[in-house]
């Protein structure tokens, strides 16, 4: 397959996807069943044409009757008046009215015929038609139905993945109380032990010392004190 083989599908492809997702079959089986309204509606449209011109003939074919009675008639009424060559005139007439009524009985079959066909044939395509708007109906419905179950379930995925958000939430915030409970029972611990006392004391080291040993010199100063006073009683 050539590159510009491969563009053509794909380029198919993403327009097989839009025209998918803004394709409604509602619309689709309703669209059909109008075509389909329209074919049976073109089959009577052509029963009633083929009515009418059979009527048209059939008219015709009463007035042809009529003249070759008229004529015939007038063949007999020329005959007694002797009059030959009148007679052999509506004779003639009615020859020819004769041939064109076979003609006309002739094209009248072929109507009735035809009007048959067509009559029979609007019959099977109305069934075909209403068995199909029931079927669209049908279809309409159950799309509807599952189109509702979509969105339903789309709305409670939704609802899921917000809940999912809250718990995580809610266990965030557990971990963290647990955390300064933790740390609270930490800190009374570290206070009973008094290493939070010292922590909290602070200072330089060399200042603790010192201060150390001056309390220290002070207590040696204050016992050489005490001494000097026993020996004086």
């Amino acid at each position: 397959m050539g590159l510009m083989d491969r563009m053509g599908t794909v380029v198919k492809s993403k327009v097989s996807k839009v025209l998918d997702k803004f394709e409604d079959p509602r619309e689709t089986l309703d669209y059909s069943y109008q075509k389909q309204l329209e074919m049976v509606r073109k089959v009577k449209r052509g029963v009633a044409e083929v009515t009418t011109s059979k009527k048209r003939l059939e008219l015709q074919r009463t007035k042809l009757r009529l003249n070759i009675e008229k004529h015939a008639k007038q063949a007999k009424a020329a005959l007694a008046a002797d009059r030959e060559d009148l007679a052999r005139t509506a004779l003639t007439l009615k020859a020819g009215e004769e041939t064109e009524l076979e003609e006309l009985n002739q094209q009248i079959a072929n109507l009735q015929h035809e009007q048959e066909k067509l009559m029979a044939t609007e019959k099977r395509l109305s069934a075909k038609v209403e068995a199909f708007r029931s079927k669209k109906e049908t279809i309409k419905a159950q799309y509807s139905a599952a189109e509702a179950q979509v969105k339903i379930t789309e709305s409670v995925s939704g609802i899921s993945e917000e809940m999912a958000d809250v718990g995580l939430a809610v266990q965030r915030a557990e971990e963290k109380t647990e955390g300064m409970r933790a740390r609270a029972s930490a800190l009374d611990e570290l206070i009973e032990l008094g290493s939070l006392e010292d922590s909290l004391e602070g200072g330089d080291a060399i200042e603790r010392e010192l201060a150390a040993i001056k309390e220290k010199t002070s207590v040696e100063d204050e016992l050489l004190a005490l001494r000097e006073e026993v020996k004086k009683e």
